[in-house]
């Protein structure tokens, strides 16, 4: 029975740490292999919001053995590490948050390192690659990188929670985002409620 292939999972320097927390959190709990890369304004970010000052804070606080298990971490200053390459087979990649340097990047093929790099290879190889972007106002040049990305196949999620589903905490609002990317990979998952009419 083949294994199946990992999700490449990227941290940039956008805010938004808590999203890609409880993402890696969620994906670990589920057991999806996972190709972490945090980029260096991606720690400071985490340090900054999450109070996540290092890896081993961070496995403490997915779970060290589901982080050993399913996890995989390289180096963003790596670009010959395996997510640089097509020929290294993934199930796609996600970048959240997502930051409009990055966008940039991905959008006009300028990768300088890890991160955009496996954006590159994501988009050449036809996978499945996520945007997550947390900025508020959007300029001209950040819709523009958008609309690029998008008509070379990846697909932009703002970190835009609703609030149809009442939310009565932080968590909540956090949650709908990172199931909203979930469904994207149709991960099967049970967080939050699913609009199903005026009733639901």
């Amino acid at each position: 029975m083949s294994q199946p292939r990992p999700i490449v999972l990227a941290i940039t320097g956008a805010s938004g740490a808590p999203y890609a927390v409880r993402l890696l959190e969620v994906l670990a709990q589920l057991g999806v292999p996972t190709w972490l890369i945090v980029s260096s304004h991606g720690w400071r970010l985490l340090r900054t919001e999450s109070g996540i000052a290092n890896l081993d804070a961070l496995k403490v606080h997915v779970g060290p053995e589901r982080f050993e298990q399913y996890v995989t971490v390289f180096d963003d200053a790596d670009r010959g590490a395996a997510p640089a390459s097509g020929s290294a087979r993934t199930a796609g990649m996600i970048v959240c948050p997502c930051s409009m340097g990055t966008v940039s990047a991905i959008a006009h093929g300028t990768s300088r390192s890890l991160v955009e790099r496996s954006a590159d290879v994501s988009l050449k190889e036809r996978r499945k690659l996520l945007l997550v972007p947390r900025e508020t106002p959007l300029s001209l040049v950040h819709l523009e990188n958008m609309a690029a990305v998008t008509r070379a196949g990846a697909v932009v999620l703002p970190a835009a929670p609703g609030f149809y589903h009442q939310p009565q905490s932080i968590a909540e609002l956090v949650d709908f985002i990172v199931a909203r990317i979930l469904d994207q990979f149709d991960i099967d998952h049970t967080i939050g409620r699913r609009w199903g009419g005026e009733d639901s």
